[in-house]
Order: C-alpha cells, then structure tokens, then sequence
C-alpha cells in the first residue's frame, strides 16, 4: 500500500513536504519523496492519496480505564455489569479511540483481565481498536484506591505474587496505587500513601526481573517521593497533593528527571473546567506544576484516564493535548507526548511512535497542519493501525 499526503511528520516537528509511505503488510516499509517512493521496486497494492493533509503516527493514549464508561457515576455500571456486558462495552470503547486517532492506549487496570482478552480480539482482528499495553489487575492496598479490580495486597510477598500473576496473564505493564484517589470513596485520600518504599521496591524489582516497566498512580507527594526512591518507570497524575493542599518537592523532581522517570499528568479533555471543580488558585497552582515539570525537562506523556468521571474516549485525547500549549509546551512537543515519548515509555519505541522504515503502520490522517494548530487533529481522514485503513464512524476496515 501507497499513502502520500502533502506533510509527512517524519520527525519532532519536522515535516516531509509531498511525500509517500510504503507498506508491506502491518510494517513501514519505505519513507521519502513522492516521487521516490512510489517508484520503488515494492510499490504495488493500494494507493491512497491525501491532498491537503499530514500524515502522521497514529496518537497513543497512554492512561485509560476500558472498563469504566466515563459517566458521572462509572462504577455505577461497572458495579451493576457482568464481565461479558462489560467487555462488549469495551469493544465500543476500543472503536470510539481508535477512530479518534489513538493506534495504541495503555489501559492501567480492569477487572478480571478484561483488557487483555479485548487486546487479543484486536490482535486477531475480530474487533476495531488501537493496540492495548494492559496492566491487568492493579495493585493496591486492603481497602485501597481501586480496591473493586481485585488487586489487594499487603506485604512485600504478596505484592511480589500479584506481579508475577499479572506479568502470567500476558500484562505488558505493572500498575500500582501509590496513593488513594478520587474514583474510591471510601479509601484512603488522595494525598495519603499507600505502600511502603520496601513494598514498592520489591514490586519494581519483581517486574524488572520480567522486563515489564511499572507505572505508579500517585497523586501525594510522600507517595511520588516513595515511587521514584523505588525506581519506578512512570508517574501517573502527580500532583503531588499535600493533607494541606500541595507540595512540589525540587530534589524529588530533580530525581525524576536524572532518572528518566516519564509522568503522565492524565488530563482530562475538559481541563478548561477545573477551576469550577478545584476553584482558582488550587488550579492554577495544578498547571503551575505541571508548567514547572515541563520547564525542569521532565519527560511528559499524554494520557487522559478516559473512563473516569466525565472523560469519555471519543475524540478525548485531541481535546487534552491543548492544556499543555496552555501552559507553554511547545507543539512539536505536545505532539511527541503523544507519539514518540509516549511509546518511548510504553516501552514501544523500537516498533511505534514515528514514521520510519521497519515500524509498524500505525498512522493517523488530518486535515491542515497540526504543528500550527492542534486543533487539526481533530479534522481526521483516515486511521491506519497495523497495515488496516480504518474508516472512523464505521466498523469497517480495508486490509491491503
């Protein structure tokens, strides 16, 4: 298959005038010039053709809950849903994303390895949806954050079994609860810890042992400075919630970033209402920090926790990423939280993320330029995942 398009994204806010993509099957398999490419001895099949558009890597969602419908209520179906009912709302969750653009999501807990079963209906190609990095069953603590997936634990042999249980079941990352969190009411406060820095050491240790990375939902500051004393690989909201409001600690963030640690912020697509939530100056203290992440080199990724309260997954991600041009991140950035840093720290970066020879065909079509305004992710004309064009709003695909 041939797509050309007038802006191939080859690069961090590079662009490859009139150029072309060759595919053999699910793989990239030549980039360049139009006029090159198509001339090239494997240049047979289908041609696509976008005039006026940018092609791109497909956008990946790196927090979701497939499980959750993301009402104002979610665990009020989730409670009331039997795993099937559960996992065929999961399909239309999994078809709402990829049609918005998102090739790949890591769903950070579900019930019952529901995810991962999804991920291997997508794989085969019984159902549409993006490729899925599964956590499985999140870690958490006896009456802890989330403790309705099934993940209670307490103890460094307990952990440590749970790790190896999920890693079993095919998890390609490990999620613990660092800290309480809003969606469980009656568990521990967002700003209070969770696990001991023991506890989570040997969690990361077990999952090193697997070659899984560890992604850590912590919202305290005490429950952040416990993650990255333990090594884990990501952050998940960071906020770092104090009993008093918050408290960003220098040498913690320091840490992170000597340490490579990624942090996923998971900003909701309706950013722009949190101050009637939060009021003013708690909200604008939340984007100050995330501003200060971002200033200090951190390595941001883009997630939206879709599933949550009020965060759907239809057109969800596009709508998040315009917080961070609000607080100053650069486009060609916001976009590579997106694509490239983002599968960097899924772990995906040797097969997805960019636009090169060898990658897997996971592309996204938009009308204009979206390096000059975001807003043109939106405006999508095709989605490719895996060598298969996607036509958004239907169930069909072309498979070349």
């Amino acid at each position: 298959m041939l797509i050309t398009a007038d802006r191939i994204l080859t690069g961090s806010g590079t662009y490859l005038e009139d150029g072309a993509v060759l595919l053999d099957g699910d793989l990239i398999t030549a980039v360049g010039p139009r006029a090159q490419v198509a001339g090239h001895s494997g240049a047979q099949g289908a041609v696509l053709s976008f005039p006026g558009a940018t092609l791109m890597p497909g956008l990946m969602d790196a927090h979701v809950h497939l499980v959750f419908d993301g009402s104002t209520e979610p665990l009020a179906a989730f409670n009331d849903s039997s795993d099937e009912k559960l996992l065929h709302d999961m399909r239309r969750r999994a078809e709402q994303l990829l049609s918005s653009g998102v090739t790949t999501v890591r769903d950070l807990g579900d019930r019952n390895s529901l995810a991962l079963r999804l991920r291997e209906e997508i794989n085969q190609g019984a159902t549409a949806g993006p490729r899925i990095v599964s956590a499985g069953t999140p870690l958490t603590t006896p009456g802890g954050h989330c403790h309705f997936l099934g993940g209670e634990v307490c103890g460094e042999a307990a952990v440590r079994d749970l790790v190896r249980r999920n890693v079993a079941a095919g998890a390609g990352v490990i999620k613990v609860m660092a800290s309480g969190g809003g969606l469980t009411k009656d568990g521990p406060k967002s700003w209070q810890s969770q696990f001991s820095t023991d506890e989570l050491r040997a969690l990361v240790n077990e999952a090193r042992q697997a070659g899984v990375p560890v992604a850590a939902h912590a919202h305290s500051a005490d429950g952040i400075a416990a993650a990255v004393a333990a090594g884990v690989d990501t952050i998940e909201h960071c906020t770092w919630m104090t009993e008093d409001g918050f408290g960003l600690r220098q040498d913690v963030l320091k840490e992170i970033v000597e340490r490579g640690i990624a942090v996923c912020p998971a900003v909701s697509p309706h950013w722009q209402m949190v101050a009637r939530h939060f009021g003013n100056e708690r909200t604008r203290i939340l984007f100050g920090q995330v501003r200060q992440m971002a200033e200090a080199g951190v390595r941001l990724i883009a997630g939206t926790d879709a599933g949550v309260q009020r965060t759907g997954f239809n057109g969800s991600l596009a709508g998040a990423l315009g917080f961070y041009a609000h607080v100053g991140v650069p486009t060609a950035r916001v976009i590579d939280m997106a694509t490239a840093d983002a599968a960097d720290a899924l772990g995906l970066g040797g097969s997805a993320g960019r636009i090169a020879p060898g990658l897997r065909a996971d592309l996204l079509v938009v009308d204009g330029d979206p390096l000059a305004d975001l807003g043109a992710l939106k405006e999508i004309r095709a989605v490719i995942t895996s060598g298969r064009v996607h036509e958004p709003g239907s169930t069909a695909e072309q498979k070349q």
